[in-house]
């Protein structure tokens, strides 16, 4: 199986992601803030009654005021972010071919809590099939997350839906977060939806796990055996090319929906085809949007 023993094995990585929008909150961390405070990059010149803070008093600033005014200047806080993965879990993602989809999504939620702590950020998991599960659910925090990794790595998923997902979107509803979207997104329409407007608040990123061996080109004729994992239902299938023509255009038209919902409320999707190659992923993460 593609990468498997690279993504359980050896040093942790280090997953560098960006926000473009300024943080709120008290905590001193790495990303642009909307307070003042000491250090930092240069904001912006203020009056003594308006900032008083006579140790930053500006002096040439104050004697080019004609009305006399003392200036101090004022410095942009780095602040600390939250980030959470919330992960689909439902019997789709449980299909193995050339991946398996929950080890290349612990391998990401465990780069990315490495990375977090050692900046001073928060970090969270929410996996979900039609609601959220216990063990797979860890609330954003500054200690590592080595036993939902280890969780997500052992998960089996049987359920259909992913309507938990909406659920874990209002468990952190508030200040805006940085929100890792794991799927295969072979989600109803409906339900996909949803999603992503229960996540319009927040800086969303979905990540998309492509297993080419499911999604491999169909044959035009023939009989065909097919198993719905979300369902659990098996036929027998006779294919013709106007219903490869049709499971081909209800493929592409769902597609169509996650890049036009990815567009109003999101990131671009970044896709995983059997193989996670970090370097494009951090390149992504980097890839800021305000």
């Amino acid at each position: 199986m593609a990468d498997l023993a690279s993504l359980q094995s050896g040093p942790l990585r280090d997953l560098p992601y960006r926000v473009a929008w300024r943080a709120r909150g008290v905590h001193a961390g790495a990303h642009r803030g909307t307070s003042s405070g000491a250090g930092g990059l240069f904001r912006d010149l203020a009056t003594l009654l308006e900032a008083p803070d006579p140790r930053r008093l500006d002096l040439r600033a104050s004697l080019r005021d004609p009305f006399e005014q003392l200036y101090v200047r004022r410095f942009e806080r780095s602040t600390a972010i939250t980030i959470y993965a919330l992960i689909d879990v439902s019997a789709s993602m449980g299909f193995v071919g050339n991946m398996r989809k929950l080890e290349v999504a612990a391998a990401i939620c465990a780069a990315l809590s490495f990375s977090a702590r050692r900046i001073g950020d928060r970090f969270g998991v929410i996996g979900c099939d039609r609601e959220i599960v216990p063990e797979l659910h860890l609330p954003a925090a500054r200690a590592r997350a080595g036993a939902v990794v280890a969780a997500l790595r052992t998960f089996r998923p049987t359920r259909r839906g992913a309507g938990g997902l909406v659920d874990a979107a209002a468990q952190i509803a508030g200040r805006r977060k940085l929100v890792l979207l794991i799927s295969d997104f072979q989600i109803a329409a409906d339900e996909l939806a949803a999603v992503f407007e229960a996540l319009a608040a927040h800086d969303t990123v979905p990540i998309q796990l492509i297993d080419s061996a499911e999604a491999a080109s169909l044959p035009r004729f023939g009989l065909l055996p097919l198993a719905d994992l979300e369902t659990g239902r098996r036929r027998l299938v006779v294919l013709r090319p106007s219903l490869h023509a049709a499971w081909q255009r209800e493929r592409a038209e769902h597609e169509a929906l996650l890049a036009s919902l990815a567009a109003r409320y999101a990131r671009p999707p970044f896709r995983i085809v059997d193989r996670l190659d970090w370097d494009r992923l951090a390149a992504h993460l980097m890839e800021a949007r305000g």
